[in-house]
């Protein structure tokens, strides 16, 4: 038996995962944090059947007060690092799916979980189809050396670019740089209009009401195309079974893998 704790399980991915996993077999969740409802009972707030299943406001008094094998962290950028890093240092392992964080981030986290000998996979995306597009994207970044990304979300989310293009301008920038055929630094008027250099690869973030988040990589060579495009719409179902698939393999590997796909056949 998996014991969980859900890092943000009041929220909008960690609300469903949390109904998710009480059905599971083989995984049983044994808290959460919400900063909202800390001291509150999870199982009745969202009528789950089973409980008592207790809230903390802070991960110290989680790790505290609670025994856990893994923890899900879907919180907010500012508050992620530092519950990841106090429980890699408990030895807990770790699926993480908070977007915001940097590369510089990732290499420190890396570093605290190579130290305590335990694991974490960071996923920018969990939704199998979101997975698909970052393989394929892989792909032709090896044969097409011209491309650009554009990130769409929902007109309130504050981080730009979203964790599933960051994740995929890092693993992209791992095969080869793009090539431009005007540099940046030689575009006449607003140089900003050609968005922003995210490991030297050119990524617009469009944020409008409509969107609820969305990814395109656009690969260009002369008189040929290739658009690769991943939408999702207003539920979270499409990242939990990736979700849970992560925390299944989390006992395989040491330290930090990026991306569901380091744990897939493919």
């Amino acid at each position: 038996m998996i014991k969980v704790f859900i890092a943000g399980a009041t929220g909008w991915v960690g609300t469903e995962l949390s109904k998710k996993i009480t059905q599971e077999k083989g995984l049983q969740l044994v808290g959460g944090l919400s900063r909202s409802k800390g001291g509150a009972d999870l199982a009745s707030i969202l009528n789950l059947g089973n409980g008592p299943i207790p809230l903390f406001d802070n991960i110290t008094d989680a790790l505290d007060l609670v025994d856990f094998d893994v923890m899900i962290d879907f919180t907010k950028p500012e508050i992620a690092k530092s519950n990841v890093i106090a429980a890699l240092k408990r030895g807990k392992r770790v699926v993480l799916g908070t977007s915001g964080l940097t590369d510089a981030d990732f290499k420190e986290i890396a570093a605290v979980a190579d130290e305590h000998h335990t694991a974490i996979l960071a996923a920018g995306n969990f939704a199998i189809t979101a997975v698909i597009l970052q393989k394929f994207a892989e792909i032709a970044a090896k044969f097409i050396p011209h491309f650009e990304i554009i990130d769409y979300a929902s007109g309130d989310k504050p981080d730009a670019p979203s964790g599933t293009v960051a994740e995929l301008a890092y693993r992209l920038s791992k095969i080869q740089t793009p090539e431009l055929a005007v540099a940046i630094d030689d575009t006449v008027g607003r140089k900003d209009a050609r968005g922003a250099s995210i490991n030297g690869i050119q990524v617009h973030s469009v944020r409008l009401p409509g969107h609820i988040l969305g990814v395109e990589a656009i690969f260009g060579e002369k008189d040929e195309t290739l658009i690769l495009r991943h939408d999702a719409g207003n539920g979270a179902e499409p990242y939990i079974k990736g979700i849970l698939m992560a925390v299944n393999k989390l006992s395989t590997f040491e330290g930090l893998k990026r991306g569901l796909d380091t744990v897939m056949d493919i």
